[in-house]
């Protein structure tokens, strides 16, 4: 959540919940994440995740490698 607090108007508090909640949703989703807590016919209340072995081993996998930026460069014309 901190990045939310360096932003010059951060989204509501409700939606920031949400977007983690999904987040969390997608990584477990995907076998990467394993979560704890309730869940309702409605929702999961999340109160706790850890990594799965292949989890970890992407997460050691991305730490390694520098990301790049898609930029498009556009040259001046003089």
């Amino acid at each position: 959540m901190k990045y939310y607090q360096t932003l010059v108007s951060p989204p509501k508090h409700t939606d920031q919940v949400n977007s983690l909640t999904k987040s969390l949703e997608s990584l477990i989703d995907r076998s990467l994440l394993v979560g704890y807590g309730q869940r309702t016919p409605r929702k999961w209340f999340i109160q706790e995740v850890r990594l799965t072995p292949l989890g970890r081993r992407l997460a050691r996998r991305l730490l390694g490698e520098q990301g790049v930026l898609p930029f498009k460069i556009n040259k001046l014309k003089k």
